[in-house]
């Protein structure tokens, strides 16, 4: 049966970035999805990371930012980016922020996406 997820379980996290998760470990207990809407604001940004998670970032307004290997691709409101688990990437947003969709498999979990900043 459909299952309605009337109300995300907000995430809080610091610099600013606000999570809504509609499907993941918080809010519905599941660990082969997440997907949470983000809001990150103007000159956001997050330590590298390289995660044992695929991760589709769709966005909806602004520019996210994501380093990698190859360099930096940016990304814009109407497009998406894949990246694969165990590469090195870092995300931040341009001048407006921006404004996304996350979607990773297996679902996000803190100790899954090894910032460098943890180690």
């Amino acid at each position: 049966m459909p299952e309605l997820n009337d109300a995300p379980s907000i995430i809080d996290v610091p610099g600013g970035k606000v999570i809504a998760e509609h499907v993941g470990r918080v809010a519905t207990g599941s660990a082969a999805m997440s997907v949470a809407h983000m809001k990150a604001p103007a000159g956001w940004s997050e330590p590298a990371q390289r995660p044992d998670f695929d991760e589709v970032t769709l966005v909806v307004a602004g520019t996210v930012l994501v380093e990698h290997d190859g360099g930096t691709t940016e990304v814009h409101a109407g497009q998406s980016i894949v990246t694969r688990a165990g590469e090195r990437v870092r995300y931040s947003t341009g001048d407006a922020g921006a404004e996304y969709v996350a979607i990773c498999t297996p679902a996000f979990a803190p100790e899954t996406v090894h910032r460098e900043d943890d180690e």
